[in-house]
């Protein structure tokens, strides 16, 4: 399945790259793997959620944060690979959660993400 096609139906698009805070490369190519740097959940480069789970912020509103990180993850592999028809596999994602003390649903805000990539990529999304 196209991957764009997919994004469409899912009334999804993927953002324009998110602009580097700091001295290092969006995404890099590594004979056939691509790693992406991290990202935060931003919408224009502005961050939609401000706290820490557990204490400001609901586990839904975490999950919908890991949702912009990964599309914005997205859009850095898209800037190198040319086209996200070219995945593959994903291999791995990593998530760091702002958690309040005692959270421990780290996992369930993560799933945001990999939901995600496992609706959109179908197989090829699961890791």
């Amino acid at each position: 399945m196209d991957i764009y096609k997919r994004l469409l139906e899912m009334g999804l698009e993927i953002p324009e790259m998110p602009k580097p805070v700091a001295s290092y490369e969006p995404a890099q190519i590594c004979g056939n793997l691509i790693f992406a740097s991290g990202q935060t959940g931003t919408v224009n480069n502005k961050l939609k959620y401000w706290g820490k789970l557990g204490k400001d912020l609901t586990i839904e509103e975490g999950r919908d944060s890991a949702r912009l990180a990964i599309l914005n993850c997205l859009s850095e592999i898209q800037f190198v690979a040319g086209d996200l028809n070219r995945i593959e596999q994903i291999i791995k994602v990593t998530g760091y959660v702002a958690s309040h003390e005692g959270f421990c649903e780290q996992p369930a805000v993560v799933e945001g993400a990999s939901r995600l990539l496992i609706d959109v990529f179908g197989d090829r999304g699961r890791h």
